[in-house]
């Protein structure tokens, strides 16, 4: 900048911001290898040698992209994607490369050297970090950071869909594990089904993907407004909750969302089915869960995350 200069600051919190590392957005397997397997200096040499060759498409590049055409039709550009890598600059600038080369609206970043990022999600007031190294998300929630490691999955990216949808699991997710810990702790279904029928009036408290969702129903509201006074606009975003839980437990789930102000366009209450089911007429872009038995068929349908947190987390 130069000197006397001024600049605005950049309002980050009032975006929705997704922090991601190189490795969810973009597939780095191949290069991962050549780092555990010949070393560091062969991984940068690696890196340099093709930093003119676009990377393959990882997890979440699907959710990424749909999510940064919302800036394309919104003048306020709601949302902010950060890349948090941890790669230093020069080995990183393939990943930048590639951003370029895909035309996603990526300009911010942050290259630490080897370091874990989870440190600076909260300083980019980021709603969600994810990754696909698991002890970065790990540290990340057990500090109170919104995040998730993706998981494997063969789906591809279908440029032609304009549509975002976004599925996530409840409990352990969007709110606390206390109802969940009754089941898992006693394993009695008809006691945890009398709990949530007594407390049916008093709301969960928030999970870590609590603000994530707060914040897409908050441009799922202006995208209302807009479908209002233009007929001809279609909403860009679709969001579902996939649950296990059914009829009594239902209605806290609802108690929840009522109280915190938010509407979601599908609801299932699944009472123990398979989750993929759902998924597979859905079709989510990504799918949040916390625990992994439902992940274990999900992941091989739709792009999907694993939320670390809760009791059935605990080691």
């Amino acid at each position: 900048m130069l000197a006397g200069q001024r600049t605005m600051p950049f309002p980050i919190e009032q975006k929705l911001v997704v922090a991601i590392a190189s490795s969810a957005l973009f597939d780095l397997r191949d290069a991962d290898r050549i780092f555990r397997e010949e070393g560091l200096d062969a991984y940068r040499q690696h890196q340099r040698a093709h930093q003119d060759k676009p990377l393959a498409c990882g997890v979440a590049f699907p959710f990424i992209r749909q999510l940064l055409r919302i800036n394309e039709v919104d003048e306020g550009e709601p949302v902010e994607v950060i890349l948090l890598s941890r790669n230093d600059p020069d080995t990183g600038l393939r990943v930048f490369k590639s951003i370029e080369h895909y035309g996603l609206g990526i300009t911010r970043g942050a290259f630490l050297n080897g370091r874990s990022p989870w440190r600076y999600v909260r300083a980019y007031e980021a709603s969600l970090f994810l990754s696909a190294n698991r002890n970065d998300v790990k540290e990340a929630i057990m500090n109170g950071h919104p995040a998730g490691p993706v998981l494997e999955s063969t789906q591809t990216d279908d440029p032609d869909d304009r549509e975002l949808r976004v599925a996530f699991d409840f409990d352990g997710v969007l709110a606390d594990d206390e109802a969940e810990r009754i089941y898992q702790e006693t394993g009695d279904l008809a006691k945890y089904h009398s709990s949530e029928k007594e407390q049916a009036s008093r709301p969960l408290n928030p999970g870590p993907l609590k603000e994530l969702l707060e914040k897409i129903a908050h441009i799922q509201q202006t995208e209302r407004k807009r479908a209002e006074a233009d007929s001809s606009y279609e909403p860009m975003i679709r969001t579902a909750i996939i649950t296990s839980r059914n009829a009594p437990a239902h209605e806290r789930m609802i108690t929840t969302l009522r109280h915190r102000g938010i509407t979601v366009d599908e609801t299932f209450f699944l009472g123990g089915m398979d989750k993929s089911r759902i998924l597979d007429v859905f079709r989510p872009h990504i799918f949040f869960d916390d625990q992994k038995v439902h992940l274990d068929t999900a992941s091989g349908i739709v792009p999907s995350v694993h939320v670390p947190f809760g009791v059935t987390n605990e080691d």
